[in-house]
């Protein structure tokens, strides 16, 4: 059964920092590309960054260099380390994995809260 757990959400003021982590079981990690997404209130999930086994990395536009997506494949774990938070950053923060391909399979974790408030 595959899992995918993220941590290390909560609340913080702008300009502060968060560091989520998601650890992933059940599946060949180093085949899987590892992403986060966001969804804020009222609003459709988007993709945050994502990263393959092999390191390559893909962020939106809306990063603006503030955020870094990591990988301890070793330990089946993918970060998203943010910088600069600002308070359009608050939202529902979800773990994804794609194997891609063909028939690609697609997993999702059940999302940790980020809020940005003064």
């Amino acid at each position: 059964q595959v899992r995918l757990v993220e941590s290390g959400g909560g609340l913080v003021q702008p300009g502060e920092s968060l560091r989520l982590s998601c650890v992933a079981s059940g599946l060949p990690f180093l085949k899987y590309v590892l992403a986060w997404y966001r969804q804020a209130p009222g609003k459709q999930r988007e993709l945050v960054a994502a990263m393959s086994g092999g390191g390559k990395t893909n962020y939106s536009h809306f990063v603006e260099r503030r955020f870094l997506i990591t990988r301890e494949n070793a330990k089946n774990t993918a970060h998203l380390q943010m910088y600069n938070l600002k308070t359009e950053d608050t939202a529902v923060y979800y773990c994804n994995a794609n194997s891609g391909g063909q028939e690609p399979r697609d997993y999702w974790g059940q999302g940790t809260q980020v809020t940005v408030s003064s």
